[in-house]
């Protein structure tokens, strides 16, 4: 029996596949069988290296390969699950966990702007957004240095909010003429025409004000976060992203008690960033934010699971398939008969 150049290739490529996707498969069903994803991982590996071989031994003699395929088939899709999970898991854990912290924090200002549609105000709501923008320009016009205080400019503006609002400001002075008293000024200014739009009871103004800063809050946290380094994340986010679950749901659930359930229904939330690393999160994320990374990602554990199968087939000769042919074939494939002269 010889061993062809060909053999030895697919023989060395078929254990560099497999044994890459023994590892992942491994790694990828140790949160479902634990120790025992070693041997579960190593027990598929050794059967697809059997079924390669039995398949170019099949196709080499002539044998029909479908039910060879069939079987390949479906023990390398319980290793491509694994795989896909372990590589999207590892190479994708930033961006789900970017993504995961963006969602949560995208619902807590959803959340905010829900209830503050809810809410009674003085004015309708496109006049109040253009007061509440005059207010943030007189608020800084007052701790303009080159006018600072209530100035010629600041009493325009306030003019402008007054006609809007159909009540009138009080002007107020500085406590001090420093920059931390025009600041404090401004902000007295601004809180003093926010209460005038409002038109809410203790509970309302308190629900409003703390919805106002977890969302201040959770905004500036998690633009810090995103921008660390990918080993910051990775170990921060979960923690981060079950904390503002938490304060999205606890605010929720008093929205609809402060409003009532027939002015506010609330559905809470619930965080998956527990299920990061889980089969059949990785599948849902890939499917959910499909692009570019996620169809490399699935293109390499096809060729893992799958090429070498593929590849096969294809370089193996279909043979003759009778009995004289197989009796003179090597371990991989027929070896070469030289021509007998006859006297």
């Amino acid at each position: 029996m010889k061993i062809k150049a060909t053999d030895l290739f697919l023989a060395i490529l078929a254990l560099m596949l497999i044994g890459v996707s023994f590892w992942q498969t491994w790694l990828g069903l140790s949160q479902i069988f634990g120790g025992a994803s070693f041997i579960i991982a190593l027990v598929l590996s050794l059967l697809l290296l059997f079924l390669i071989w039995m398949l170019r031994q099949a196709k080499i003699e002539g044998r029909n390969t479908t039910g060879l395929i069939l079987m390949y088939l479906f023990i390398a899709s319980f290793c491509f699950i694994a795989n896909f999970n372990a590589l999207y898991t590892r190479f994708m854990k930033t961006e789900i966990y970017s993504t995961e912290l963006k969602k949560v924090n995208d619902q807590m200002n959803s959340l905010q702007a829900d209830v503050d549609s809810r809410l009674t105000y003085s004015v309708d709501a496109k006049t109040r957004q253009e007061i509440l923008g005059d207010t943030n320009q007189l608020m800084i016009q007052i701790q303009d240095p080159a006018n600072l205080g209530i100035g010629p400019e600041a009493r325009t503006i306030i003019s402008r909010i007054e006609k809007r609002l159909g009540k009138s400001i009080t002007p107020l002075t500085p406590v001090s003429q420093t920059p931390s008293g025009y600041r404090d000024l401004a902000e007295r200014m601004g809180q003093q025409i926010v209460d005038m739009l409002e038109v809410l009871n203790p509970d309302e103004k308190k629900l409003k004000t703390d919805l106002d800063a977890a969302v201040l809050k959770w905004n500036k946290k998690t633009q810090q976060l995103i921008a660390q380094s990918p080993d910051i994340i990775n170990t921060t986010a979960v923690g981060m992203i079950d904390e503002i679950v938490l304060d999205y749901n606890k605010l929720g659930n008093r929205a609809e008690t402060t409003l009532g359930s027939t002015k506010y229904d609330f559905e809470p939330t619930k965080s998956t960033a527990q299920d990061v690393g889980k089969i059949g999160y990785a599948f849902r994320h890939a499917i959910d934010n499909f692009g570019m990374y996620q169809f490399v990602v699935l293109m390499g554990c096809i060729l893992l699971d799958f090429g070498i199968m593929i590849i096969v087939l294809l370089v193996t000769e279909q043979g003759g398939g009778s009995k004289t042919s197989r009796s003179s074939e090597g371990i991989f494939g027929p070896q070469r008969r030289s021509k007998t002269l006859l006297d």
